[in-house]
């Protein structure tokens, strides 16, 4: 079996994936690179950049890397049975994403619908509750989030949390609730900010 090092520490701190992916994400990482980070160390002679980009080589493209048998994998110098089926995993779990989709939770129709759905859920809190539902261009509920949770008379709902949670979940419309009369001057501000932007 082949010793496994770390001759990683040769290569300028800067110039490292893992560094590089943590400064400047990971889309402006090339593909040895995001390759290399999942294989931790290379070999004795060499370091895990070079093995990255050795797996690269035997394989004609990544649809070809994502059809390699384990056998296959194994074949390469300084790709032991481990690191191959690490491989295998991260290939299967990129297609997994790749297949997913946004999980729905229900479509509103109306505002009625909306307010039913709500106050099934909410009108046994003790605690004032502000909840915002996201929403997709089809009305689809794409996320509901508790965004503040108060003390028993007051909660402070700020604007840029509702925001941001918008532009995160790539929502189209924003549905808040709450359940006491007293946040209704801070919903008013949320809606002329909204309207603002």
């Amino acid at each position: 079996m082949v010793q496994e090092t770390n001759l990683l520490m040769e290569v300028p701190k800067a110039s490292r994936p893992r560094e590089r992916l943590d400064q400047f994400g990971e889309k402006a990482l090339a593909t040895h690179e995001l390759l290399a980070i999942i294989l931790r160390t290379g070999p004795r002679d060499s370091n895990v950049i070079q093995l990255a980009l050795r797996v690269l080589n035997e394989f004609e493209d990544l649809h070809s890397l994502k059809m390699a048998s384990l056998e296959e994998l194994t074949s390469i110098n300084g790709i032991g049975r481990t690191k191959a089926i690490e491989i295998k995993a991260c290939v299967e779990l990129g297609v997994r994403v790749a297949n997913a989709t946004q999980l729905k939770s229900g479509t509103i129709t109306s505002t009625q619908s909306a307010g039913t759905l709500l106050q099934k859920e909410m009108r046994d809190l003790q605690q004032e509750h502000v909840v915002a539902v996201y929403l997709n261009t089809k009305n689809e509920i794409i996320k509901k989030k508790t965004i503040f949770i108060g003390s028993l008379n007051s909660s402070v709902a700020h604007p840029r949390e509702i925001f941001r949670e918008a532009v995160r979940f790539a929502a189209a419309r924003i549905i808040l609730a709450h359940n006491h009369r007293e946040t209704r001057s801070q919903l008013k501000r949320l809606r002329t900010l909204s309207e603002l932007s």
